[in-house]
């Protein structure tokens, strides 16, 4: 019984050591690291699809993680906490601004540096922001107006070829009416230049 309690402690130990060396491997090659640093804050209109965890990065160096995102609810706007390293000293007006990876990855946290020379400390908040941009209405918005633009344009070659139509129409009607005008003004003038029968009795010169 001891050797089999000893037997059944060695392979628990085992097991823990895997499961500890694969989730130690999934952090590193994740690009979730746990990162220490003093907590900032930013607010933006819109955040995207920034989560927590997401990177912050600087001159796209991670330099930190977002920590929280609630909502503002007397100024209805996104409220992000994030860390920054301990080792990087951003100036009061630095700005944040959520910028995406790509069209299919995920958002990050991206700082610019001012030039301020005081520096941002513990919970403050940095004023300068800049939200997420979506994507996809701006596409919807896009292919919205090439479908406007196209229908006007096919409009207004119909309304062209049919003004062309009904004045050609109406040049033709305008000649054919002159014709006869003249036609029956010769037949006219024709018959006077004949001239009329002198009366019975008188001679002709």
């Amino acid at each position: 019984m001891p050797r089999r309690n000893l037997a059944e402690v060695l392979i628990g130990a085992v097991v823990l050591l895997v499961a500890v060396g694969f989730l130690a491997f999934a952090i590193t090659h994740s690009g979730r690291s746990v990162t220490t640093g003093y907590q900032l804050y930013a607010k933006f209109d819109h955040v995207g699809g920034l989560a927590v965890g997401s990177d912050v990065r600087l001159a796209g160096v991670k330099v930190g993680s977002v920590e929280s995102t609630t909502l503002d609810p007397k100024t209805y706007q996104a409220v992000v906490g994030f860390t920054v390293a301990d080792d990087v000293k951003l100036p009061k007006d630095s700005s944040a601004t959520i910028a995406s990876e790509s069209l299919l990855g995920g958002n990050y946290l991206s700082l610019s540096p001012g030039g301020d020379e005081a520096m941002l400390q513990p919970g403050q908040t940095v004023t300068i922001t800049q939200g997420a941009i979506n994507i996809e209405q701006l596409l919807g918005n896009f292919i919205f107006s090439a479908s406007n633009l196209a229908s006007s344009v096919k409009s207004g070659q119909g309304g062209t070829a049919g003004g062309g139509a009904r004045g050609g129409a109406a040049g033709g009607s305008t000649r054919g009416g002159g014709a006869a005008g003249s036609g029956s003004g010769g037949g006219a003038g024709s018959g006077g230049a004949g001239g009329e029968l002198p009366p019975l009795g008188t001679k002709s010169p």
